[in-house]
């Protein structure tokens, strides 16, 4: 007999739960890569609604010279027919106020976003999430490819695309809480940072990911860039609905009808008094199947009965946590607060980073915006390391406060290194990404779930998604006022606009100061022990 191949050894060597486990990870990993993914594309093709039309006046100024020396027989094409002809720009971005418009379509997005956020959660946890969070990547799809369809049939009205992100960014609020609940669902304690720093490189993923499907587009046909991201995320709104399992327990009915095909009632073995096996029947609810029935078993002292004992469990569902019960868990304001500034130096970055390095280092809109993926980069590396520290050292305010107070100063630093060429940009842009990410990538994930099924929710794991919305909602008000307070400050120049950045970052570390020193003080801040790390 050929002995087995090691690659199927390993294989087999994972438990059922573990490959549900596994499918669970990768699958929400995908799904909200592709709402990063559908979300990219705005920021690579404003250079292109609003391009530098320098060479285009100096020809309209050569043609109109030679026009004007050269005889009167000579044909030469009218002045106005040519600047129409060679029109660079997107109308209504050909104006002089182009930035403040782009700031306002950023916000339209970002502040409805932020304001669905917070009733995405309530709603997200009275209904199924697998359904919910469906129909959420349909309609995220449709509105994105709206977007780039106002490219193919010539659309210039500003209320067409503002409306077009209010719509998106609703539909758009669907994803978070969803695919963090999940996660957590599958997911306990142990090795938390750790495993939701890795999985929350989605979100860097799926910006270069955006970056580089919308850069393959966006000089020759920037509808593209909309539609095939659009096209995508609709496409995993399908495979979510085929494949996502929202709880663990979602499969106890399967198992039990694959286990017990007729009506026979399943038996479960239990360890007995003085090493003897005795076996018990198992009786469910047929009205409550998500409750099992509960043996009573005796205590050493006595004799195990010959006829099983069994008592069905009568008791209702978790009830869903209401807005003002969540903000009452310890730590949820702060952190909320603090997202909100380390969220707006993120979405910031997100928006504008192509177009300032379009300005700052004078490359085309595919250059750059391939040229930010690399702040992405340092994220996920930001994000995992994150998580790493945060679960060695068990304190999740201390390893925010440490990298934000690192990530002002090297902002500062890439606003003057970025002006002395491609390889200093390089360097910064990998600091910068794991600094600013690092932190926003912890508190969304690890904080969250921690905070959701806090010891005071005494085991009520409907609070979950309301927490998580609440969380990433008040980071989402940060999210919409950055992208549009740079709009307004980098008329002034982009030094007014990193200032904010660092004054923002500061603000996020102040206002995590007394969990800070709570958690220095405290006892229970301490590693992980060899237990909690096996549980996952």
């Amino acid at each position: 007999m050929a002995p087995v191949p090691p690659g199927i050894r390993l294989l087999v060597s994972f438990d059922r739960d573990q490959w549900y486990r596994a499918l669970t990870f990768i699958l929400t990993f995908l799904l909200y890569t592709s709402f990063h993914l559908s979300r990219k594309p705005i920021s690579i093709v404003k250079s292109e609604l609003h391009k530098n039309c320098s060479s285009v006046s100096d020809l309209v100024t050569m043609a109109s010279g030679s026009g004007s020396g050269s005889g009167s027989g000579s044909q030469q094409p009218s002045l106005p027919s040519l600047q129409a002809d060679m029109d660079c720009s997107w109308k209504p971005f050909d104006k002089g106020n182009y930035k403040q418009l782009l700031g306002a379509m950023d916000y339209s997005f970002l502040c409805a976003y932020a304001i669905g956020m917070y009733l995405s959660g309530i709603i997200g946890e009275r209904l199924p999430i697998r359904l919910y969070l469906t129909v959420g990547m349909l309609t995220s799809g449709l509105f994105t490819c709206m977007f780039g369809l106002g490219y193919i049939y010539n659309i210039h009205n500003l209320g067409f695309y503002i409306f077009v992100q209010v719509a998106n960014g609703l539909v758009q609020t669907t994803g978070w809480p969803s695919v963090v609940t999940c996660i957590g669902n599958w997911f306990g304690k142990g090795r938390r940072g750790l495993i939701m720093g890795l999985w929350n490189s989605h979100t860097s993923v799926g910006n270069i990911l955006g970056s580089l499907i919308a850069g393959y587009w966006v000089s020759s046909n920037w509808g593209l860039s909309f539609i095939v991201p659009g096209l995508i995320i609709a496409a995993m709104g399908v495979v979510c609905f085929l494949f996502l399992i929202e709880h663990p327990n979602d499969l106890k009915s399967i198992h039990a009808q694959n286990s017990s095909p007729g009506k026979s009632v399943p038996t479960k073995s239990w360890n007995g008094v003085n090493g003897h096996t005795e076996v018990y029947l198992q009786y469910k609810d047929n009205k409550s199947q998500s409750y099992d029935t509960e043996l009573l078993l005796p205590k050493d002292t006595m004799c195990v009965p010959v006829q099983p004992v069994v008592v069905v469990k009568s008791e209702s569902k978790p009830s869903a946590i209401s807005f003002m019960g969540a903000l009452r868990i310890p730590g949820v304001i702060e952190f909320s607060l603090c997202l909100l500034f380390a969220k707006l130096v993120s979405y910031t970055f997100l928006f504008w980073l192509p177009l300032y390095i379009t300005k700052a280092a004078h490359l085309d809109a595919k250059k750059a915006g391939d040229l930010s993926t690399l702040f992405d980069v340092g994220g996920i590396v930001g994000g995992i390391f994150a998580g790493v520290i945060s679960d060695k050292l068990g304190k999740r305010a201390t390893t925010c406060a440490f990298m934000l107070l690192l990530a002002a100063p090297t902002l500062y630093g890439f606003s003057m290194i970025s002006q002395f060429g491609i390889g200093p940009t390089i360097g910064m842009l990998l600091v910068c990404g794991g600094l600013v990410n690092g932190p926003y990538s912890l508190i969304t994930t690890a904080v969250s779930a921690d905070l959701g099924t806090h010891k005071s929710l005494k085991g009520n794991a409907k609070a979950l998604s309301t927490v998580t919305a609440i969380i990433d909602g008040t980071g989402s008000v940060g999210a919409a006022l950055g992208p549009l307070l740079a709009g307004l400050l980098s008329a002034g120049g982009w030094d007014q606009v990193f200032y904010m950045l660092m004054t923002a970052d500061f603000l996020a570390l102040l206002l995590l100061l007394r969990l800070v020193m709570k958690e220095l003080t405290s006892t229970k801040s301490r590693p992980l022990s060899t237990a909690e790390l096996k549980e996952h």
